[in-house]
């Protein structure tokens, strides 16, 4: 794709929403900076369920707010590349990470300074020594995480189950956690077994007699749970005698559980995802990344990332 300086490169459903096949790799204007925005050449751009659930079809799309054309994606990390009116804390050079609603994997993105992932987006200062494929992955999946955690408060006398604590979230679920002080119990399939426990969760099998095989390993009872999946670890959690007060889901409704929301940063502390950022600067925190794709690739990697079973990241690299 040839460009001229006044275009670029952004990933879009033009014609329909639907599935990595209805995805086009097209050549926009660049980008306009208005008054308390900024604009970032983006470097890398990680995936997430939400990206093409949103998408998936057309009703779906319209309760999310979106009408065609329409990007995708986002989690970005990049280099501010133009400053707009009245921004101070943002300076053209900064690298910077953030969330884009559902335009982050393109050559560039307009954000608000300071702002919102599920508005008008948002951005952060990169710390020194972190990646940019990392910061790229971390927006979405980081405030979700922290979001649950803050409803739950796990600490040093929890034993915390995390249902689904192979996906996306639960890599930053599980590791918060430990760091927290808990013990941590993930469920997960018998192949992501290894990288549970590199992450400091201890793994059980999901399905049937859940229930049996968490007393076993844990006689002494469970304390709290995330259902970072559906609803099972939920049902199996009040089995278990978990109050729902120390319970929260991020993908479904439960009556009297708390839903944790990442995309609006509703539950997380202020600050939640900078942490997170410094955490995985300074190696305490890590972020697997399962695979990475040239934003003309970006097809497959949807289709690799909505096979649910990659443990860590999918990334697209557009510099």
């Amino acid at each position: 794709m040839s460009m001229s300086s006044n275009t670029s490169r952004a990933v879009q459903f033009v014609e329909s929403f639907g599935g990595p096949e209805a995805l086009d790799l097209r050549e926009v204007p660049v980008p306009d900076v208005g008054p308390g925005q900024i604009r970032v050449r983006v470097i890398a751009a990680g995936l997430n369920p939400m990206d093409w659930f949103m998408t998936s079809d057309a009703d779906t799309a319209a309760r999310f707010g979106l009408s065609l054309p329409c990007g995708f994606g986002n989690d970005y990390a990049g280099v501010v590349d133009e400053v707009g009116d009245g921004v101070g804390e943002f300076n053209v050079g900064d690298r910077v990470f953030g969330g884009a609603f559902s335009r982050s994997v393109a050559d560039y993105v307009v954000v608000d300074a300071p702002g919102h992932i599920g508005k008008g987006g948002d951005a952060h200062h990169t710390p020194d020594g972190l990646a940019d494929r990392i910061a790229g992955a971390l927006a979405i999946a980081g405030c979700t995480a922290a979001a649950a955690l803050a409803i739950v408060n796990p600490g040093p006398s929890d034993t915390l189950l995390i249902g689904g604590a192979g996906g996306g979230v639960g890599v930053f679920a599980v590791q918060l956690a430990r760091l927290a002080g808990a013990r941590v119990i993930g469920t997960g399939s018998a192949a992501s077994a290894d990288a549970l426990r590199a992450l400091g969760a201890e793994p059980v099998t999901y399905g049937e007699s859940l229930a049996d095989r968490l007393r076993e390993l844990a006689p002494d009872g469970i304390t709290a749970a995330m259902d970072l999946h559906s609803t099972d670890t939920i049902a199996v959690a009040r089995e278990l005698g978990v109050p729902d007060a120390r319970m929260a889901t991020i993908a479904a409704a439960v009556d009297g559980v708390t839903p944790a929301n990442g995309a609006n940063g509703a539950n997380a502390a202020p600050g939640a995802v900078e942490k997170i950022a410094r955490l995985a600067a300074e190696g305490r925190l890590r972020v697997p990344i399962a695979a990475t794709f040239p934003v003309n690739e970006v097809r497959a990697a949807v289709e690799l990332q909505a096979g649910r079973h990659v443990h860590g990241k999918v990334v697209i690299d557009l510099a």
